[in-house]
């Protein structure tokens, strides 16, 4: 539930169009709903302006169909659950069955449209290699799902520096860059070095034996010579996605 449905219960209700009984139910769901396993917190929407997203590692596949069940019921936005296996999308989609499932990005949603995208106000993902690709997945379709027009760069890592020069434009003029980088996590730096726009460096767990599962170029990023470059846990692609939409709709 949303602010103008908010509204719309309480002029119900004063035109008598809802019973007291009624829009008190409807309104005691708005903090949180147990299910017993679970607290959903249906207003996290009004407070963040984006619906719980649900994170399905470690979690059952009937807990997650009942979470992303009473969620699609409740919210009026887009509607996500990351890290979620192909068996348990297959599983959720039994009920939910205009759900979406994104392999690469291990994230099933429900695509709801509420308002315009600024097209002028772009994020741009950057992956340093192909199999920093699933990280960067789950960033840019979070952005997406949350109103961001994003553009992806895949494969420009700084073995080929020229690669990722001649992308320069792009970087450039996008508002927010994610930057997603195994390895040494070099890249980060460099593209904090092409732009006066924020960057945001994801660590990925790609590398051999001294990256140390992504603690290397974690470490990297947090020691960047670049100004203005925030660093997400390693893997968190997620976590890139929704830092990067909060800046971008900032005015």
């Amino acid at each position: 539930m949303d602010k103008e449905e908010i509204r719309g219960l309480l002029e119900r209700y004063r035109q008598g169009g809802a019973t007291l009984e009624e829009s008190v139910e409807a309104l005691a769901k708005l903090p949180y709903e147990n299910i017993g396993f679970a607290q959903i917190d249906h207003h996290r929407e009004l407070r963040q302006g984006f619906p719980e997203v649900i994170y399905a590692e470690g979690k059952t596949k009937e807990q997650t169909k009942a979470i992303f069940l009473r969620l699609l019921s409740e919210s009026a936005k887009s509607v996500m659950a990351t890290r979620i296996s192909a068996e348990a999308a297959a599983f959720v989609r039994e009920d939910a069955p205009e759900a979406v499932y994104d392999e690469t990005a291990r994230i099933l949603y429900v695509r709801r449209e509420t308002e315009a995208v600024d097209e002028s106000r772009r994020i741009l993902v950057l992956t340093a290699g192909t199999s920093d690709i699933p990280v960067a997945r789950e960033a840019a379709l979070t952005a997406d799902l949350m109103g961001n027009a994003v553009d992806t760069c895949f494969d420009v890592g700084v073995a080929g520096i020229h690669r990722l020069f001649a992308h320069e434009g792009e970087i450039r003029r996008a508002n927010v860059a994610i930057v997603v980088a195994g390895m040494e996590g070099a890249l980060a730096s460099v593209v904090g070095g092409m732009t006066a726009r924020p960057v945001i460096a994801v660590p990925t767990g790609v590398g051999y034996g001294a990256s140390f599962h992504g603690l290397s170029a974690l470490l990297a990023m947090l020691n960047s010579c670049a100004a203005g470059v925030a660093v997400m846990n390693i893997d968190n692609g997620y976590g890139a996605g929704v830092l990067a939409s909060k800046i971008n709709h900032m005015r």
